[in-house]
């Protein structure tokens, strides 16, 4: 694999400032409890977590967004949250930089709560999480306004993101009227998939499924080591590019011509996997949108991951960040890695 040069990623980061990149998706809202257990509860054989921190972070759709702004772009997003505490608190969170560089076209539905997560953390470990969402798709006509919006918000944009967390906003008539809209401007769309409507997506740039997605789709094991079944499952999917990203053993890239390309995992430390693919797609659509080649903008991705996964919960990844890990890769000075642009807005103590 031929690494990313550091001028080669001064060049697509350039590049990236004042695109615009379009992610419509599920939404949603990541909150940390974290304290200290002392003793067992003498109500069940379970640990009493006695809440020092409570912070929150924007997860989904939503922290690919984050991912994006990080990485000098702007971002429109589309996405649907409750009348709820928690619809506010990611309203806030996506304006709290003031700068504009996120617009939310957020639909705000009274008949299902905004989608969250709540993480109970104790001795660096999750002990319990717990959901509030209503994961049905939407109906017909809610998913009418969500394309018509869609349709309006990639007319002149640099890149689609589709974020599918099967919470019913990517419905067959969202992700068929984003892929036309998409095509129709010549822009590249970038696919994170899950279970329910995996096959919906036919005509993607990228399609980025995890390897239990893409095991599970296609009922059987996946043998990424094989670049024939590999070419297959890309053909069966109808995309451009088929990326399958491994875990710990970093990400698989098959494409319409040549070998697949692997690319090992860059992660010096993993502390939290959370929001790990949401920073691959962001950085696969930003370099996409830069100019990057599809391999450039893996191999990018990849870094990508790498920063995000030594930070604890959900995090963006800073373009200085992204310049720490290409030095330190090639064996040259490193630069220090600053905090995440988005990082007061996204992960707020409270």
């Amino acid at each position: 694999m031929v690494p990313l040069s550091v001028e080669r990623l001064e060049a697509i980061l350039a590049r990236a400032r004042g695109l615009r990149v379009v992610v419509v998706g599920d939404l949603m809202l990541d909150v940390y409890l974290t304290g200290s257990v002392g003793r067992i509860s003498p109500e069940a054989p379970v640990p009493v977590v006695h809440v020092q921190e409570e912070r929150v972070a924007l997860g989904g759709a939503a922290n690919v967004a984050a991912n994006v702004v990080a990485l000098g772009a702007d971002c429109d997003l589309v996405g649907v949250v409750g009348p709820d505490a928690a619809g506010a608190e990611v309203v806030r969170a996506l304006t709290a930089q003031g700068s504009g560089a996120i617009r939310p076209f957020l639909h705000e539905r009274a008949d299902r709560p905004t989608t969250t997560k709540t993480r109970v953390i104790a001795r660096s470990q999750q002990v319990v999480r717990f959901d509030r969402e209503d994961a049905g798709d939407l109906p017909e006509a809610a998913a009418q306004e969500i394309a018509a919006q869609v349709r309006a918000a990639v007319a002149g944009a640099d890149a689609l993101v589709l974020e599918d967390y099967n919470k019913g906003v990517l419905v067959p008539g969202v992700i068929g009227t984003a892929l036309e809209a998409a095509r129709a401007a010549g822009i590249p769309t970038v696919v994170d998939p899950k279970f329910r409507h995996f096959f919906h997506y036919q005509g993607a740039t990228v399609f980025k499924p995890n390897v239990l997605e893409l095991g599970t789709a296609l009922a059987g094991t996946v043998h990424h080591q094989d670049d024939g079944w590999l070419a297959a499952a890309r053909e069966r999917l109808q995309c451009e590019h088929l990326l399958v990203t491994l875990g710990e053993e970093g990400m698989v890239l098959q494409s319409r011509e040549g070998p697949a390309l692997r690319i090992p995992t860059l992660a010096r430390e993993v502390y939290d996997v959370s929001g790990a693919g949401d920073t691959v797609t962001a950085a696969l659509a930003v370099a996409l949108a830069a100019g990057a080649t599809i391999a450039e903008a893996a191999i990018l991705a990849n870094y990508a991951a790498g920063v995000e996964v030594a930070k604890q919960g959900v995090a963006t990844v800073s373009p200085q960040e992204l310049r720490a890990a290409v030095a330190y890769r090639l064996g040259g000075p490193a630069v220090p890695p600053l905090q995440s642009q988005g990082d007061p807005a996204w992960n707020r103590s409270r």
